[in-house]
Formats: C-alpha cells, structure tokens, sequence
C-alpha cells in the first residue's frame, strides 16, 4: 500500500497537510504518515496521530537538533526510500521551499512547488500553482515514481481533533555532521510578523504616499487587532516595512477573516496572496481598480478621509 509522508518544519502547517491527506489516502488506498525531526520529536506523535497520522517517523538524533536543509533533506530521503512512500507533502515555508528541490533531487523525484491546491485525479495527486508571474494557474502532476509537493500555508484547514492511536516509527538514520554550522545567532532587524496567522489583515500599497499617514491606519489596525501587511514598493523601495510583511507573489500568503486593502491597485502579484480572505474590503480612489473585481464591500474615496472617519467610528463604539 502506498503511503502519503507529510512534514514541514512548522507543526500547524503540518497539522493541515495531515488532515488534508486524510481525504486523499481514502481515494488512493494510501496511508499517512509524519516525519517528526529534531529535539522533542517524539513527545508530538500523539498530536500528528490525533489529526489523522497512520505512523509518524521519528528522529532526535543530534545533528537535527537544529534546521540544516541540507541534513533534514538526508534525513527525509532515508525515510521515503526505506518505505512505500509515494508522496511526499511539504510545507512550502521558507525552509520548506528549499528542501523540497533537493529532497526531490535526492529521491530522482519530479517536483511541485508553491502549490495552492492539491486533489486526486486518475489516481495521482495533481497540484494547482501560480505561473507567468501569477497571471494563470497552472495544474501539474507528476509521473516519477516517488512525488515531492510543497504547499502553502493555510491553503487546507487542519481538521478537528479526535483521540486516535497509530504506530510510532523510531528510524536509525545514518546522519554527517553539517558542512556549515551555527557559531553565532542575532536578532533579525527590524520587526517579527507571522502574516500567515492573521485572523485580521491590513495591507497598504503604493497609494499611500505619505509615510505620516501610516500613523492613521496603525490606529485604525489596532482598533480592530489586524496585523499590517503591504505591497511589493512600501516594503523593497520605500523601506517603510520589513520583507516580513510583504503580501503576494513575492511575499506571503494569507487567508485571514477579514482583509483591508488601502491605496492597492490590485495587480495579480499581490493578490494572489489574499484571494482566499474569507472578506475582502477595499479603499481606493479609482472606483476602476482591479482590486475591486475581487472586493466584498468596497468604499472609493481618499484614504485620507475614510480611515480618520472610520477610526472615529470605532472609538464611537467603545
């Protein structure tokens, strides 16, 4: 029987692979299973198990103690080839993104990366992604024998967990020490955002001119407990946010409750990354911009005006 193997190096992503696998081992005749590295693995297989992990395979050896892709790709690879492992699912996070190149290498497996949706057709998964610089979306399957998909974040839900025993793997994994180690760690410049989280989400594009009036929208971003994102220009060429909070094709990817866009023309590199908003509203004084095609509830006017009076309207409310 073939299996379905899930990792990503960050737990909840992994959650929603797993649950989503479950659905596809049901039409393949597969079963599911989780890689679980590094220091305290073990101590989650009750947790991979509760959202539909068969078997989850585990390793604490020392090397994994920290994120090396070069050694966590080794270590997946002894996994998928010592098994009935067909496909391999990923976290397409930014160490995800890199290791599913070079576990596929490793595994002379073809490659799917960024995908956006996975489902089953003729008994292969095929995989939706953005191409042409997210103006279409390409859907692609791949024919190797072993198959390496990354996914984005939040692209499925994490079902509910239900109590769920499976089989607990302990795999002896022949580990080299890293040619490149850590010798020192500092604190990134700048600030700290998980975007992919966001239940509340606030993004302000090239529309707004003034670096002043960012004052304004934080206010009103805390007013509702939204988390600011932006555009490509207001983060790579005014430098007024860090990369950390680019939203898009070059930035990341969020599926928040409630999405707020500010001065944002709307071009496909940025939406791409918040078309899956459960609400999308809009402030734009173009009433032809883009961004309105995929807008709930949309207000053209200036900026400059609307926010302060929407500000003024939420204090009003307690």
């Amino acid at each position: 029987m073939s299996e379905i193997l899930v990792f990503c190096d960050k737990d909840e992503t992994a959650f929603e692979l797993v649950s989503k696998s479950r659905e596809f081992a049901k039409e393949l005749g597969a079963t599911v299973s989780a890689a679980l590295l590094g220091n305290g693995a073990a101590g989650k297989a009750d947790d991979y198990f509760s959202y539909g992990a068969d078997r989850v395979y585990v390793s604490e050896h020392s090397v994994l103690s920290d994120f090396y892709v070069a050694t966590y790709a080794d270590a997946l690879q002894q996994i998928a080839e010592g098994e009935d492992v067909e496909f391999v699912l990923l976290g397409s996070t930014k160490r995800g993104k890199e290791l599913a190149g070079r576990l596929a290498q490793k595994l002379n497996a073809g490659a799917i990366t960024d995908a956006n949706d996975v489902r089953v057709s003729d008994g292969n998964l095929v995989a939706d992604r953005y191409a042409y610089g997210g103006n279409t979306l390409a859907s692609v399957a791949v024919n190797t024998p072993k198959k390496v998909i990354s996914v984005m974040p939040r692209t499925f839900e994490a079902g509910l967990r239900e109590a769920k025993e499976g089989e607990v793997v302990n795999v002896d994994l022949d580990l080299k020490d890293p040619e490149v180690r850590v010798v020192e760690r500092r604190d990134k410049a700048g600030d700290e955002v998980n975007l992919d989280e966001a239940e509340m989400l606030l993004c302000v594009g090239r529309g707004v001119q003034n670096k002043e009036d960012l004052e304004m929208i934080e206010e009103l971003a805390d007013l509702i407990g939204a988390e600011i994102g932006c555009t490509k220009t207001p983060a790579s060429d005014w430098e007024w946010f860090s990369e950390e909070r680019m939203v898009g094709l070059s930035g990341k990817k969020c599926k928040p409750s409630l999405y707020i866009s500010i001065g944002i023309s709307g071009q496909i590199q940025h939406t791409v990354g918040v078309m899956d908003s459960k609400i999308i509203a809009t402030i734009n004084t173009d009433e032809n911009a883009l961004m309105f095609n995929i807008t709930d509830y949309g207000i053209v006017g200036d900026y400059a005006v609307v926010v302060p009076k929407l500000v003024e309207k939420l204090k009003s409310l307690g």
